[in-house]
């Protein structure tokens, strides 16, 4: 990966009445804010620079309680913080002097999953011409304070978040000017929330459609935890295709799970032992059919002669093994490229007709799906 490039140099800004001057602490105005109806726009000139010292009398606090604000330092009570907040936002100022350098934040970093993403993240970047910062949370989620000290410290130009952030969190974004945008949500965001996805349901369904069509009626699915919003539309694209082709949802064959190989394999192990077992297993991405490999492994199936599995996501292992997976193949680089041309467009302060995008699955048909032994 590209390494981050060095932030550029503060420019010093001298509050009127404030003492010393601080570096890189100025707001400028917005391009496209104009003058705000009823509010003293630094006497009525609109283009000088407003101070920390205007946002400070503005909200009838303190210049260090501004400042800390905008580093986001403790020590300010919620209801203030919400107020300076509030003003900064309303004003649509923006920090200037922002280095040239994006952050790509994570919660783990734990598969193959994430390196789609950072190859498309860092292709976007190197063109460019901007370093990327990668952020991990790691297993402590909970009590990372993001964005901490390092993220102000570095003022990226944008973020790209794969970790799902809180609603607290995007705030704090926004309110020290820092666009992001957020790669495959898995739940509902609000409307002006920026977001790069796929189309889960679809793909879902598609997969679900093949298997009907070889003539699989036992057709079982593991999916994911119910909360993730992706594994909820690749199920409802399963029920959806097994409707559309005759075929009763059996609840009994639907298995919600973990993401990994080993909840895979768990789940496959389950389904296959049952006296009547499905003759085809669609898993919501490719590391549970890896899992849904092995058990039928273990237990002495062919793939696919006794088992036809479809997975999803389409990572670079799929047509590695043996035999070559069907997939649905998830964009996962493009939509990473798109995510962060997106910030970093929005970073530049380009306004774009479309915040929310949603890049087209495909099925990829392989050696894992056959028509039923039976049939």
């Amino acid at each position: 990966m590209q390494r981050p490039a060095a932030a550029g140099r503060g420019t010093a800004w001298r509050d009127a009445g404030a003492g010393p001057v601080r570096k890189g602490a100025a707001l400028s105005y917005a391009e496209s804010g104009g003058p705000i109806a009823g509010r003293d726009r630094r006497r009525g000139d609109p283009s000088r620079p407003v101070t920390i010292s205007y946002i400070a009398a503005t909200a009838g606090v303190s210049i260090p309680t501004v400042s800390k604000v905008i580093n986001g330092r403790s020590g300010v009570s919620p209801e203030t913080r919400a107020r300076v907040e509030a003003l900064i936002n309303e004003y649509g100022y923006r920090r200037t002097n922002r280095s040239n350098v994006m952050e790509l934040v994570f919660d783990e970093l734990a598969d193959m999953w994430g390196l789609e993403i950072i190859r498309g993240v860092e292709r976007v970047a190197r063109e460019q011409r901007v370093g990327v910062v990668l952020t991990e949370f790691g297993p402590e989620r909970d009590e990372t304070d993001y964005p901490n000290d390092d993220t102000l410290a570095r003022r990226p130009a944008c973020v790209v978040t794969v970790a799902q952030l809180s609603e607290e969190q995007r705030d704090q974004l926004r309110a020290r000017g820092i666009p992001f945008v957020v790669f495959d949500p898995t739940g509902e965001l609000p409307d002006d929330v920026p977001f790069v996805g796929a189309t889960n349901w679809s793909g879902g369904r598609s997969a679900t459609r093949h298997l009907v069509k070889l003539g699989h009626r036992r057709l079982a699915m593991i999916g994911g935890p119910d909360q993730i919003l992706c594994c909820r539309a690749r199920l409802d694209g399963y029920r959806s295709a097994m409707e559309d082709g005759g075929l009763q949802v059996d609840s009994d064959l639907v298995v919600r799970t973990g993401l990994t190989m080993e909840d895979g394999r768990a789940a496959a192990l389950d389904l296959l032992n049952r006296p009547e077992r499905p003759t085809a297993i669609f898993t919501c991405n490719d590391l549970q059919a890896l899992g849904v490999y092995q058990a039928a492994r273990a237990l002495g199936l062919r793939i696919p002669a006794d088992l036809s599995v479809v997975g999803f996501d389409d990572l670079p292992i799929a047509a590695l093994i043996d035999p070559p997976l069907t997939t649905v193949h998830q964009p996962l680089t493009e939509m990473a490229m798109a995510a962060t041309e997106l910030a970093l467009a929005l970073g530049r302060g380009e306004e774009r007709p479309r915040i929310g995008l949603e890049l087209a699955t495909t099925l990829t048909v392989r050696e894992s799906t056959a028509p039923p032994a039976e049939r």
